[in-house]
Formats: C-alpha cells, structure tokens, sequence
C-alpha cells in the first residue's frame, strides 16, 4: 500500500456522467473518464484490508487490492497482469458491472468506496493504449477440438480459456456479429461496440475461429457437432423473455424490452429496418413495465429517440434510499437505484399491478390500466403475497415495453438433440465442473443460471472452460 493514509484524506471521486443535454443526442458511451493522476489519486485510497471484502465479494474473486497498488504505482502492465489473471474481460466488467465488489469495499459503510469498478476500466484502457495488450498465441496444440455454441461473455470466455490451454476452438454465434448480449442487449450508451470489435479482434489473432450467422440445432444439427468436436460448450444464454399475459397484450405497440434494445443496436451499426416494422418512441408517451437495469436501458433509448414523455412502472415496493437494515454491509444493499437513464427524464411509480391494455379504434394501445396493490405477509406460508387495492388509473401511452426479466434459454432444437437434463427452472442442469447429463457437453453462463451479471457469467465461462480441459486431459 503505497499511502497508508489515502483514505482518511482523499475523498471518493467519480468521473461522472456527460451532460444531459449533449449525451441524449447520441448513443456514445455516457461515461466520462478522470485523468490519469486524479485515477491513480483514487486508488491509493484503497486500505488493502487483512481481510478483503471486495475479493469476497467479486464473482470472479478479482484481486482488487493488488492491482489498485499496481495502478497507484502507475505500473500499467503489472496491474493489467493481475487485473486478467482473474477477469478476461476488464473491458466489459468495468462498463456493465454493478460493482458488487465497491458494495464490499470496508469504506462503503460510510459510504466512500474505492472507484473500483472505473479503476478497473482506466487499466484496461490505458494497457490497450500503450501497447500492453498483445495476442498470446498458444506455444503448442492439443490436437482436441472444442465447439463453443453462443458468443456472449459465458462463451467468449470459455472459448478464450480453453485456447489458452491449447485447445483447437470454434465459436458458434446465430446472430450477425459476436458478444451476445453484450452486442444486442446492452445500449452501446453503456457499452460501445467497438470495444467488443477490439477484444474479438485479438481473440482471433490467438486462434480462435467464429462462425457467425450459424444456429447449431438449425443451421448445423447438434449430431454433427459432436462427431466434429471433442467436447461441446452450450453458452447460448436465457434470452426467452417473461410474459405478461393480460388483456389486449396482442395490441400494437406493445413489445418486450429487447425487441426495442436489439433493433436500436442493429441501427447503431447501419442496418436499416423498414417503416412498418421499425419500434420507434420518437413523439410518444412510453410507459416501461419493468423497474430494473433492461428496464433502465429502455428509458435511456427511448429519451434518445425522442419521446414525448418515459414512464417506468414497477410491482414491488420502493426501496429505501441510501442504506437497507435488511441488507447491511458488506453484503448486496437493496436500495433505490438511480441510473444515468433515469437521469435523463423518467417519471418512477411503485407498487402498480397491470391489469389490462387498452387500444384505439386501429388496434394500438392507448392506454394501459394499472391497478394500486400492496404486499402483506401471508401467515400460512410466511411469504409476502399480493393485497389489491381496487384502485385503478389508466396511463396514457402510445409504445409499451415489457422488462420482466427472462425465465431460460431459447433453444428450440438445440437442447432436445442434446438431450441434457433441465431443472426445474428451465435451465441446462449442470455439475460441479459444468458439465451436463451428456458426456461431452458442457454448459455455462445464463443457459445454466438462468438470466444473471456479465460477471457472473464470465466466471460461469472460465469454470465450464477448466471442467473441459480436465475431461478432455482425461481422455
């Protein structure tokens, strides 16, 4: 610890977000950047605790004490060396992760953690401008062949960590371009896509083969995978979206959130969709159904396509603000939380049930009925249960979009020719080691989980990617 002291004497500094005015104008990351001394200013402030809450914290178990000091020092290399020693991809954690590790942090209990999480993406970016970041191509080949069904965080990093440990690997992507979610899901105002580009770029020059557009279970039948390959990889995500089943929800206007988030990606990157089916809130009154981060990216795309007024509503109570007695440090605080969309011009409602939506004399919605409810504790079971009010209002509203999360992986075809066990969930049943009920076939991320972080899925990535190369060892 280079400053013993910092933290007693250098408050927390963030560096914030673009102007409203100027960030609502286009799709560039919103994010701004401190200079390199102020950042290296912010890490010292880490204590480097005896015990260190914000290694426990991390999905991945990062190392944050070790490559804070590293960035401290101003010794780019050696904190990207320990930064990527536990993360492949820095680049995408330090833009989309919630930080769970600052929510760790021993100075969060008075509320000052270490910019952990924008201390993570200078080193990235600084490694990447100064020539630390270099192809590792492996010295030897194993001669074993690993197919790796899905491109997004989970599949990136299995594939990367099995190339690594010399391992022949090709990576299946259905969709146009690589990095899944990460690509399609996330608004390029939180994750441009020429950092996903970047990453793709030297992953290639390692190796590793993708072949996008191709569905394995459509395109390719999973049998001819499995003769081709040693071991198979499904890392395909949960992308099957929760419904709401009530009146007029065949109305037009009325879609789910990634219809909306996908379709603005594809526009970003110049594709161009006709009038008819273009989702558009330019001009209109958009009511978000859904309170969490999709639906958060849903406010922040539609205010940059113009809407007239975002409103987002939400089923469960509003959670406290700033701190949570049911949830103390150092574990996950339930409190409100505030992104930079919501920023941008939202109006937030709780405790709303909706019951059905209503359309005009065209068949598009118009109107969305939504009803007061309250959550009381059933004393039979003991868990929190719905009380309605009978209170109803109607909300005006010309393009609804639904943000109630996702349930299990779309992958019709793909999983029957598999024949891999499902949970009760829906979700790909795994072991220890990833592996599934099949010899051979392996599962990680969201497939396995269920819809989770990109965090989680990158360490999901690296645990799937150890289980083969040990089967494959074995063999």
């Amino acid at each position: 610890m280079g400053n013993p002291k910092a933290f007693l004497t250098i408050p927390r500094k963030e560096a914030g977000y673009r102007p409203v005015n100027d960030r609502i104008k286009d799709y560039g990351e919103v994010e701004q950047t401190l200079n390199p001394e102020d950042r290296r200013l912010q890490a010292s402030r880490c204590m480097e605790c005896g015990v260190p809450f914000c290694h426990w914290s991390c999905p991945l178990g990062n190392k944050q004490p070790e490559w804070q000091d590293r960035l401290y020092k101003n010794d780019i290399r050696g904190a990207y060396r320990l930064l990527t020693a536990t993360d492949d991809f820095p680049e995408f954690t330090g833009r989309v992760c919630p930080a769970l590790c600052e929510k760790g942090c021993v100075l969060n209990k008075e509320h000052e953690p270490v910019t952990i999480r924008e201390n993570e993406a200078a080193i990235v970016e600084r490694a990447f401008l100064e020539g630390v970041v270099e192809p590792r191509i492996p010295s030897t080949r194993t001669g074993k062949r690993v197919a790796v069904i899905g491109s997004g965080p989970a599949g990136l990093t299995c594939a990367n960590r099995l190339n690594q440990h010399g391992h022949i690997v090709t990576v299946f992507e259905k969709n146009e371009a690589t990095g899944g979610l990460l690509r399609f899901g996330i608004p390029d105002f939180k994750l441009n896509k020429s950092v996903i580009d970047r990453r793709v770029d030297i992953l290639k020059q390692e190796g590793i083969e993708f072949r996008t557009g191709v569905e394995v279970g459509t395109d390719i039948p999973l049998s001819q995978i499995t003769e081709e390959y040693d071991a198979v990889c499904i890392a395909i995500g949960a992308e099957v979206p929760r419904d709401l089943q009530v009146e007029g929800r065949g109305l037009h206007g009325v879609h789910f959130a990634l219809e909306l988030l996908q379709q603005q990606n594809r526009v970003n990157a110049g594709l161009e969709f006709p009038a008819d089916i273009r989702i558009s809130a330019k001009d209109k009154n958009v009511l978000v159904i859904g309170g969490g981060d999709t639906g958060s990216d849903c406010v922040g795309t539609a205010n940059r396509q113009g809407a007239r007024s975002v409103t987002q509503i939400e089923i469960m109570p509003m959670p406290p603000e700033g701190e949570n007695p049911d949830t103390p440090w150092p574990y996950w605080p339930v409190v409100l939380k505030t992104s930079s969309s919501h920023l941008e011009g939202c109006t937030r409602r709780w405790l709303l049930d909706t019951r059905r939506f209503i359309g005009d004399s065209d068949g598009r919605v118009s109107e969305v009925e939504v009803e007061e409810i309250e959550w009381v504790n059933d004393a039979a079971t003991g868990r929190k249960t719905i009380k309605r009010s009978g209170k109803t209002e109607k909300i005006k509203t010309e393009l609804v979009l639904l943000a109630l999360g996702f349930t299990n992986p779309r992958a019709e075809g793909l999983l029957e020719q598999a024949g891999v066990e499902i949970d009760a969930r829906g979700n790909v049943k795994v072991n220890a080691d990833m592996s599934t009920s099949v010899s051979g076939i392996f599962a990680a991320g969201d497939a396995s989980t269920g819809a989770s972080l990109v965090v989680r899925c990158i360490a999901s990535g690296r645990q799937a990617a150890e289980g083969i190369h040990h089967y494959l060892s074995s063999k």
